[in-house]
């Protein structure tokens, strides 16, 4: 095994779940590595305290005549469960083949320690960078980052810098360089429809009472025509369209819906008429049902009507859409058809808006000749679906895009057991590093 592999495997078995308040001393052992390890590269780190888990910034010495590259990443990772689906200790890290199975070994571990090791291996190589670096590693991004945009406020001219470059996304497939130049946004909400004050009997007064569990399947069912296409007025009044070089772009790449339905086992696709599904996925916007409930649950019949019934729905959004807008609408059209016989309750919950940066920019191409110098191949431009509210914090604090290159494959299982990281691609991503920071330097 490589020292830089042995490295690694090191970081990996610190299990630094952030939402987990039983690991809150691991997830310190694991920044304070973090501190060690940028100490012994020649740059100079910092741990700063947050309300709620430290912060890690490292960064080189600066000269004022090179541009600044901010690098994101998170060394928090998710919990493990269940831990009887994995193969092999999830915190004990383990080769097969190509393959190194442990929790974070892509999300995010081994996407921003690839960077780590790519500037390590310059200053070795050269005893200095093309471009001043500032690292940023976070170890609270699994719990939705809710201390690094006040950080970002608070450090805005410490952190200040030309392009941040990240690397939590993924790639189409093995092999294939892939830009992110853009992320949907995200809304929530959940409602609650209330009938009855107790649950009745259903024989008794079914018919004549109104049903909430009923009615919040009608009022789901109004979310679409039958063509997929969203019904709540005014929608999509703010979406900026495809354009063609996007469309004829992802027109090129692997079959999207045979893709889709491999990743996900369904036995075919639904949505959006007259979209691929790669189009559906990445750049149009959703409107989906995350829980629904009500009435009894348990083994057998039980007859009742319910008092009250819910619904969670979250809205995946695109440019130009407003996520305070879209929940506002969206409230507006549940409570127009939700009927008199009940009463209803919409509770907002979290958004953040579509992030799009133009992958055609100096900065976009330099990432593209990078991405190509690492893989031997022409990068594909993508969106992807998800959302990572902090990159658009970087554009709105710190005022600068997001160069999101992922090494993320589709099998990684990331969230899931036995979530693994290819060797080949920890590999490739030093290398992207030492060619990145070499393009943006010129």
């Amino acid at each position: 095994m490589s020292p830089q592999l042995a490295e690694f495997f090191e970081f990996l078995r610190f299990p630094s779940i952030s939402t987990d308040s039983s690991h809150r001393d691991d997830v310190r052992a694991c920044a304070d590595y973090l501190v060690q390890k940028f100490n012994s590269m020649g740059l100079k780190p910092e741990l700063h305290e947050t309300p709620g888990h430290p912060v890690v910034v490292a960064r080189s010495e600066p000269r004022p005549d090179r541009p600044t590259v901010l690098i994101y990443g998170h060394y928090d990772v998710q919990p493990v469960d269940p831990v009887s689906e994995w193969d092999t200790p999830p915190f004990e890290p383990t080769l097969k083949g190509d393959k190194i199975f442990a929790r974070g070994a892509t999300d995010n571990k081994g996407q921003h320690f690839a960077h780590m090791l790519g500037v390590e291996e310059t200053i070795k190589e050269h005893g200095d960078l093309p471009v001043n670096v500032i690292f940023l590693i976070e170890g609270e991004e699994e719990i939705g980052s809710p201390n690094l945009a006040p950080f970002l406020e608070k450090n805005r001219e410490s952190l200040a810098c030309d392009i941040c470059a990240v690397s939590d996304t993924g790639m189409i497939g093995p092999g294939i360089p892939t830009l992110t130049y853009g992320l949907r946004g995200v809304a929530c909400l959940e409602f609650t429809v209330h009938g009855p004050s107790l649950d009745l009997h259903s024989g008794v007064y079914g018919g004549a009472v109104p049903n909430p569990a009923t009615m919040v399947a009608r009022m789901v069912a109004s979310l679409h025509d039958e063509n997929g296409v969203i019904q709540i007025p005014g929608f999509y009044d703010k979406v900026i369209p495809l354009e063609k070089w996007e469309r004829d772009m992802w027109a090129s790449l692997p079959d999207g819906q045979a893709a889709t339905i491999a990743e996900t086992g369904v036995p075919g696709l639904w949505g959006e008429a007259g979209y691929t599904a790669l189009e559906q996925r990445w750049g149009r916007p959703t409107a989906e049902v995350n829980g629904i409930g009500g009435g009894y649950q348990g083994e057998g019949s039980k007859t009742v009507i319910a008092r009250e019934a819910m619904a969670k729905l979250s809205f995946r959004l695109v440019p130009d859409q407003n996520p305070k807008e879209i929940l506002e609408l969206a409230k507006a059209h549940l409570e127009k058809v939700c009927p008199d016989s009940c009463r209803i309750e919409v509770e907002l919950g979290h958004s953040g808006p579509a992030y799009v940066m133009d992958p055609h920019s100096t900065y976009g191409k330099a990432a593209q000749r990078a991405l190509q110098k690492a893989f031997s191949d022409e990068p594909r431009l993508i969106r992807e679906g998800g959302s990572i509210p902090i990159i658009q914090a970087i554009k709105d604090i710190l005022g600068v895009d997001s160069l999101l290159l992922g090494l993320a494959l589709p099998d990684c299982q990331i969230h899931a057991p036995n979530e693994n990281f290819t060797v080949t691609n920890f590999e490739a991503g030093i290398q992207l590093n030492r060619a990145l920071l070499e393009e943006l330097g010129n």
